[in-house]
């Protein structure tokens, strides 16, 4: 085979066989054919996209490329969450110990924050001594002692998915469903979960715009999780404001520990019950949702998920003092600056990647993967979106390094707030696609919040 040829064939509409795909894939990962050659054929992509034996196959021979981790060993089932990324999403660290406190495994791989996201693995980092750069060896020894790992991709896990996005992300073929399908699921699969609960966002502050775009990506990684012999779900939800009260690396593992300690029972935690529910529903421990989140809930009020959670970061090499005293184990912002409404109303936007970019700016994320982050540094949602507020009512906390970027970042946070004479508008309900026995994917009404207040 040749590469050009397979470039033309899919450039003018054509569909790769199996052998033809994964010759390119497997060519691609040893260097055979070089970066120039695999550039044309994503943006062939971008224009032509995938059929479905396509992209299966690519799924199947990315997955083939590394080290695949195998659970018979454990004596619980297997489920994993992945989220596409927003703004104050640190649902992963809630959910994961109350999962495994209610006896599914949750051995979870995790990336880093890239742009206006954040990446669990910078939030884990927060932690003092907390180390996510273990082997495939440590990941199994921690999973089957403790129930739930958390760690980053190793060099020998899915080599073609890191050579290829990073390929894609300076050759502008990113924004395509079936190749983001097929990074996305790699990576999972590779892990060896069982099932898997997908959290697509939508909006401002999501890759994804609009919910058709969102429901797209569903279907299709829905879909290709069962080509591949994997239960999965996936939920759609709103991503135009930011998650819980907490932006920024470690006040989002303040945010977590207080939902894990029971003292935070907002959005974080309904979030965390809801997609938590439904991997012990798919994982079989629990008979329905309804079941699922009932466990969620008495994992968390029980203290076990803390517990769990505890154990982990101790497993880890973290300070376990952060889940008794994280404010005073956690890195602290050295000028904390309070923003003030500027008249009264109905706070009707607080703009997810407005805020984002401005915690980006503040040094909480990265504009490129060598950037440092500051792990101090974020904002605090002190009045959601839909709020009431009054002249000089405090909005929010900047926490910031120094005066200057105090005062920078809360201005940028009034920047990122709307606040008028009318009503806040509501989001939509958005659907849920489940892969059932038959292959087939379903889709149910869901409203993410208000089904567990």
């Amino acid at each position: 085979m040749r590469a050009v040829d397979l470039i033309v064939k899919k450039r003018d509409g054509g569909h790769l066989d199996p052998a033809e795909m994964a010759w390119l894939v497997r060519g691609f990962t040893s260097g055979e054919v070089p970066d120039y050659q695999m550039s044309a054929f994503c943006m062939a992509v971008l224009f032509r996209g995938l059929d479905r034996i396509e992209t299966k196959t690519m799924l199947e021979t990315m997955v083939a490329s590394g080290d695949q981790v195998t659970w018979e060993d454990l004596a619980q089932p297997t489920a994993d969450k992945h989220s596409t990324g927003g703004v104050g999403d640190k649902i992963s660290i809630p959910l994961a110990p109350a999962v495994a406190a209610c006896g599914v495994a949750v051995p979870m791989i995790s990336g880093r924050g890239l742009g206006h996201t954040g990446g669990t693995l910078d939030k884990l980092e927060s932690i003092p001594g907390f180390d996510v750069r273990l082997d495939a060896t440590a990941f199994k020894r921690i999973t089957a002692e403790i129930g739930l790992c958390l760690i980053g991709q190793t060099e020998r896990l899915v080599p073609a998915d890191r050579k290829l996005y990073a390929l894609r992300d300076v050759t502008g073929t990113v924004p395509n469903v079936q190749l983001i399908a097929c990074s996305i699921l790699s990576k999972k699969i590779a892990e060896g979960v069982g099932a898997l609960v997908l959290d697509v966002k939508v909006g401002r502050g999501a890759f994804m715009r609009t919910p058709l775009d969102a429901l797209d990506l569903s279907r299709t990684m829905v879909t290709l999780a069962g080509e591949v012999g994997r239960k999965a779900t996936a939920w759609l939800s709103w991503m135009n404001a930011p998650t819980g009260t907490h932006v920024g690396n470690a006040l989002e593992i303040l945010e977590s520990v207080r939902v894990l300690r029971g003292e935070s029972r907002g959005e974080t935690r309904a979030i965390s019950v809801a997609l938590g529910a439904e991997m012990l529903r798919l994982a079989g421990v629990a008979t329905s949702h309804t079941d699922g989140a009932r466990r969620m809930d008495e994992a968390l009020d029980s203290g076990r998920a803390l517990e769990l959670f505890r154990r982990l970061v101790r497993a880890q090499g973290g300070d376990p003092r952060v889940c008794d005293d994280p404010e005073g184990t956690l890195p602290r912002a050295p000028v904390v600056r309070a923003v003030r409404a500027p008249r009264s109303g109905t706070l009707v936007t607080l703009d997810a990647l407005d805020i984002g970019l401005a915690a980006v700016r503040l040094g909480a994320g990265r504009s490129k993967a060598s950037d440092h982050v500051d792990s101090s540094v974020g904002f605090v949602v002190e009045m959601p979106r839909g709020s009431a507020v009054r002249e000089g009512d405090v909005l929010g906390l900047v926490h910031a390094s120094n005066d200057a970027s105090a005062e920078a970042g809360a201005r940028d946070y009034l920047a990122a707030c709307d606040i008028s004479d009318g009503p806040a508008p509501s989001d939509p309900a958005l659907p849920r696609l489940s892969t059932q026995p038959d292959g087939l994917v379903t889709i149910d009404p869901f409203a993410p919040i208000a089904e567990h207040p």
